[in-house]
């Protein structure tokens, strides 16, 4: 085995999910751009997908295989690509009718 990957822990994926969810937060805290925005909410959904394959790998837990936070990520990862989907169909729908892809104009959304 090789040494490098004999040092990384659990801990070491549930560092990186938190980051990528913090950043994720940061992105659509701080973007006005809707496009920004759904960037920012699929780093989220990622940064979570790492934290439930930490939780649920033989790094923490030996007794069982650990398939639970594998399920639990593929149907996240399903989720958001409905999301996405949904997401940028409305995106492309409003830049036509206004122009922009601002998120301080979407309440002309309104009917």
């Amino acid at each position: 085995m090789n040494p490098l990957f004999a040092q990384v822990t659990c801990s070491h994926y549930l560092l990186v999910g938190a980051l990528l969810f913090v950043t994720g937060v940061v992105c659509m805290a701080t973007k006005r751009n809707a496009l920004g925005v759904l960037m920012g909410v699929e780093l989220v959904l990622n940064g979570a997908n790492i934290n439930f394959i930490a939780f649920g790998s033989p790094l923490l837990r030996e007794a069982n295989l650990g398939l639970d936070g594998q399920l639990i990520a593929l149907f996240v990862i399903v989720l958001a690509a409905a999301e996405a989907a949904v997401a940028l169909a409305i995106a492309l729908n409003f830049y036509n009718n206004h122009a922009t892809i601002d998120v301080d104009r979407a309440n002309e959304l309104k009917g």
